[in-house]
Parts: C-alpha cells; sequence; structure tokens
C-alpha cells in the first residue's frame, strides 16, 4: 500500500530502524530489502540508497553472518592494534574479504569507544540469533577463536570509583538493570524536586548553577532549557546525544551502561521543565551493552509510572525513544543528529536557525549530553549553590575526563574542574616505569596535543583556552617516548577524511588535501618541499576552519597543526 502526503513524511524517520532490522536478520541490506522497505515508507528508492550508502555500518553487499570489527583508532593503536591487525592479515586475508570458510569477515574499525580496555573489537552475529559482543582487550587469540565460531565470554566487571564522586558514584555500587536499586540508592529524588520547583524554578536552578554543557561546545544549559521553553511552537522535543564517536572518549558509554536510569531521569526533568512530550536517545550503534541498559530502564521506568501520560503522578506527559546510529562521526553534531532521526543522511544544517526554535521534525528542540542530563540531579538534589563550590567560578561542578594511551590505569575519571593536567595523569598511575612524557592529545581527534611544560593547566573551560587547547569531550590520550607520532597523526588525518559528510566543499577536499600533504611533509623529502607543503597545509587549515558548515571541518586541522609542532616542524596557523 502506497502512503502520500503527509502520511508519507510521517514515516520516513523509520528508514533507520527498517535498515537496522533489515541488516540484524539477513546481515547485510539487499537491494530487494531496500526497494521493499521504500515500498512500505513511501520513500523513492535512490533517496533511500544515498541514505544507506551514507552509514558506514550499513553493509549494501553481501557478506558473512558473522563480522568482526577491530579497532586501529589512537588509542588501541597505542595499545597494539596494528600488530593485532597485521597478524589477522596474515592468517585470515585482508580486511573486508571473507575468510577461507566464507563464514565470517573482519574489519578495521575506527574508535569503538573502549579505549580503556584498548585494544578492543566489537562482533556482530546475523540471523534469528542475532547478537552482538565486545572483546577487550582483544587478542589474536581472542579474534581467531571468534572467527572459528566461538562466542565471547563474559565482559570485565566495572572498576569500582575512588571516594568523593558525584557522576560515578553509583558506577559498579548499584545494579543497572534493577529499578529498584536505582531507588535505594536516592534515584528519582532529582525528579521529585523538580516537579515541586516547576519548570521554572528548575531552569532558574540549572542557570544559577552555571552548568556548561558536557558535549564539547560548552554552551551555557540554563541558557539553552530557558529558550526551549519559551518558544510557541508546538511540540516541543528533546534528544539525549549519545552519539558518542571522538576517539578516545567513552565517559557517556560508561554512564549509560552502569547508571542508565540516572539518564532517563534527566531527560525526563529536561523535557518536563522544557515542555517537551516526547524525547529521543541516539546512540551510537558500536555500543550495544548501553543500548539494552538504556532500553531496559526506560520499559522500567514507564512500567513504574515515570515515563507516559502521567509522569509520576504529575499529570504530565513524557517519553523516550531509543534511536540507534550506524556509523556516522558528523552525528554527533546536532543537526546532522536530527537528520538522522527524520531518516535522512546525517549532514549538518546551516545555522541559524538553532534547534531551540527549529529543531528536529522542524520543532523547537532541546539537545543534552548524557554528562550534562548527570549534572542536572546533583544540582537538583543539592541546590546550585552546592553545586558550584566545586570547580571554578567559571566553570562549575565536575568533569569526567577518559584516561587512556600509555598511562598505568587506562579508565573514566571524576575530578573537580580546575584540576591539572598533572594531577588527573597521577590518579590515572601515571606512565609506565622507565618510560617518560613525549605528548598528552587533550580532546580527542578534534582537540589538541601538549607537553610537558604544559602539565600544570587547569582542566577547565577557562584554563585550556588560555593556552589554545580545549576540554573537548573529554578525551586524554597519553603518550609517552614509545609513541609513533607520525603515525598518529596519519590516523587522525585518515579519521577526518573517511569522517567528512562531504556535504560542504572545504571540508570534503580538505580533509582530502590535508591527509596528502602530511604524507608529503611526513615522508623523506628536502626541506623547501617540506615549507612549502607546511604552508600548503596551513592555508587548507584556515579554509576549512572558516568556511565548513559545522564543527567537523572547524576542527579537522587542529591536532595535527599541534602534532607537527611536537615534531619540531612548523604548525598550522
Amino acid at each position: 500500500m502506497a502512503y502520500g502526503g503527509r502520511a508519507a513524511r510521517s514515516r520516513r524517520h523509520l528508514l533507520l530502524p527498517v535498515l537496522h532490522a533489515v541488516q540484524d536478520h539477513a546481515g547485510w541490506v539487499s537491494r530487494g530489502a531496500l526497494e521493499y522497505a521504500c515500498r512500505r515508507l513511501s520513500i523513492p528508492p535512490a533517496d533511500a540508497y544515498g541514505v544507506a550508502s551514507f552509514y558506514s555500518r550499513f553493509a549494501l553487499d553481501e557478506r558473512p553472518p558473522l563480522a568482526v570489527h577491530v579497532c586501529d583508532d589512537i588509542a588501541c593503536k597505542c595499545a597494539g592494534a596494528d600488530v593485532l591487525c597485521e597478524a589477522l592479515e596474515r592468517n585470515f586475508g585482508p580486511p573486508g574479504a571473507p575468510i577461507a570458510s566464507g563464514s565470517a569477515v573482519w574489519y578495521r574499525s575506527p574508535c569503538l569507544g573502549l579505549c580503556d580496555r584498548a585494544p578492543a573489537a566489537l562482533i556482530e552475529r546475523a540471523g534469528g540469533d542475532h547478537a552482538e559482543a565486545r572483546v577487550a582487550p582483544a587478542s589474536q587469540e581472542a579474534i581467531t577463536a571468534v572467527l572459528a565460531g566461538a562466542w565471547p565470554g563474559p565482559e570485565p566487571a566495572v572498576q569500582q570509583p575512588h571516594d568523593g564522586l558525584r557522576l560515578l558514584r553509583r558506577v559498579g555500587v548499584v545494579d543497572p538493570e534493577s529499578f529498584g536499586s536505582y531507588v535505594q540508592a536516592g534515584g528519582y529524588t532529582a525528579l521529585r524536586h523538580a516537579l515541586e520547583l516547576g519548570p521554572e524554578g528548575v531552569i532558574r536552578e540549572v542557570t544559577d548553577a552555571k552548568l556548561l554543557g558536557r558535549g564539547g561546545a560548552a554552551f551555557p544549559t540554563g541558557r539553552k532549557w530557558d529558550a526551549v521553553a519559551k518558544a510557541t511552537a508546538r511540540p516541543h522535543f528533546m534528544v539525549c546525544n549519545a552519539d558518542e564517536s571522538e576517539p578516545g572518549t567513552f565517559k557517556d558509554r560508561v554512564l549509560m551502561e552502569s547508571d542508565p536510569f540516572a539518564v532517563v531521569e534527566g531527560m525526563t526533568i529536561a523535557a518536563l521543565a522544557t515542555g517537551c512530550q516526547q524525547g529521543y536517545l541516539y546512540v551510537r550503534t558500536e555500543y550495544p551493552t548501553a543500548r539494552k541498559m538504556i532500553e531496559n530502564a526506560i520499559a522500567q521506568a514507564r512500567a513504574k509510572g515515570f515515563l507516559g501520560t502521567d509522569v509520576a503522578g504529575s499529570g504530565l506527559t513524557f517519553d523516550i525513544e531509543v534511536r540507534r546510529g550506524a556509523g556516522a562521526y558528523i552525528c554527533g553534531e546536532e543537526t546532522a543528529l536530527f537528520n538522522s532521526i527524520e531518516g535522512k543522511r546525517g549532514e549538518p544544517r546551516n545555522k541559524p536557525p538553532f534547534p531551540v526554535a527549529v529543531g528536529l521534525f522542524g520543532q523547537p528542540t532541546l539537545v543534552n549530553n548524557v554528562e550534562t542530563l548527570a549534572n542536572v540531579l546533583e544540582i537538583l538534589n543539592h541546590g546550585s549553590a552546592e553545586y558550584a563550590k566545586a570547580g571554578t567560578p567559571e566553570s562549575a561542578g565536575t568533569r569526567l575526563f577518559c584516561l587512556s594511551g600509555h598511562v598505568r590505569v587506562p579508565g573514566l575519571y571524576e575530578v573537580s574542574m580546575g584540576t591539572t593536567l598533572r594531577e588527573l595523569i597521577r590518579l590515572a598511575g601515571g606512565l609506565h616505569e622507565g618510560r617518560s612524557l613525549r605528548a598528552v592529545l587533550l580532546g580527542g581527534a578534534a582537540g589538541s596535543f601538549v607537553t610537558e611544560s604544559q602539565l600544570d593547566v587547569p582542566l577547565s573551560f577557562e584554563g585550556t583556552r588560555a593556552i589554545g587547547a580545549t576540554l573537548g569531550s573529554g578525551a586524554v590520550i597519553v603518550f609517552d617516548d614509545t609513541a609513533d607520532l607520525e603515525q598518529v597523526l596519519l590516523r587522525i588525518a585518515r579519521f577526518f577524511r573517511d569522517e567528512s559528510c562531504g556535504q560542504c566543499v572545504p571540508c570534503r577536499v580538505g580533509t582530502v588535501r590535508q591527509e596528502e600533504a602530511l604524507k608529503r611533509i611526513l615522508s623523506e623529502r628536502t626541506q623547501s618541499l617540506r615549507e612549502t607543503d607546511i604552508a600548503l597545509l596551513s592555508d587548507i587549515a584556515r579554509a576549512m576552519r572558516d568556511a565548513s558548515i559545522c564543527g567537523l571541518g572547524q576542527t579537522a586541522a587542529n591536532a595535527i597543526g599541534s602534532g607537527l609542532i611536537q615534531l619540531n616542524m612548523a604548525g598550522t596557523n
């Protein structure tokens, strides 16, 4: 049956869930399956193909039912991922080619968000018994066993946090699958406070706490909430951005896997304060455990009356739908995420209009990061004044930092804003004995390298800004004197080349030319030719920064430029 007009438009947003269902069952998306989906959803086949081919996790060519994705990104590279991949290639053939038995295939993958347990691999098994699993840390023996048909065993237990935490205090303590366990630990007291305060009171508390967004942009949360609440158009939508794809970042994964009810409660408070009746939680497909935990938390919250048409007996309506990404770093950008939920290619939109006025489905939309929502609970439970006691005057509260690379104890650490980078690395055990620090990549692939002379920088928004760096999404990748920074820079350049959505010329062309120029600079060439390419790289960086539509192109040269300085070469401007 064909659908037309508004009915057809309303079904477009089901495209990605349908494509996921097809691939989960068959292992790939065939032309016949795609055309059938198009008929049911009334989407032109060429349009749907453009969407399916945009996302890297959708396979449009037939492949074996078992797929193993081995991460070779920055943190995993530090942990020996290249050696692992070379061994797999010797034993099973090149990535993307079915192994001899034809029952499995392996791929190199960008960051899987398991940097604390690097090197990492993601396993997908299609069919009626569709399943997903992770192997981290991964070894040649473990991957070989999986390719031979063995299923991975249970994952390591979550590390117990240290004392004095706010956001991580329940991690490893509360059962993440039990609503009762969460409530017993103080869960949903923040929602009760929110209902007592009312929307205006909640927004005032968040504003007074000076909470800045934790997704990377650091926009004042209270100002954003107030703008959505005052938007006259209806309905309003609430979106939790859990598409955590920045290399070196895994904080949102830990929160969703270990404290999922807190994420649901935070979304509920934000929605009720801003007049949103429908929420979407967009989680990257590489996080199967997080997705399972969040879906379970939503179902239990709904069954207990904390989601639905009468939230906690307030008479207010709010519910949440989980949406699964499909392998596109660009969908961490909020407007690209909207397009993905709407069943389109994940391409950013021009601003203005801004999401608070015209967002998801063209309506006022509130977008918050997972960590940002976790902070809201602390603000309402303890008050804005108490919350602001931690941190600095301009950067209130605590912050989650993802430590990986050459540190003794990689993991997620919570510290007060303003804690120095040196102290943070000390909390992670410091470097291995006999090693010296070469550099630290602060803020992930879109961040910048800092040196040992800058380790006393306060980890606050104003502190890092003073040295020309950024906190970004909280990634801190440490490199000792064994690190091959040239290969790290080339991996970063390849990452941006692959992840550019291709919509705007400065980014689409610039990321390719940046990688080409970097390869020439790092090769054996004369000093004059190297200086010519460094000047070219500077021009490319300026063009991408000034003319790209979104933050991907605007920051794609940051780490490359600062990294060249660490290699004693001129940096980009």
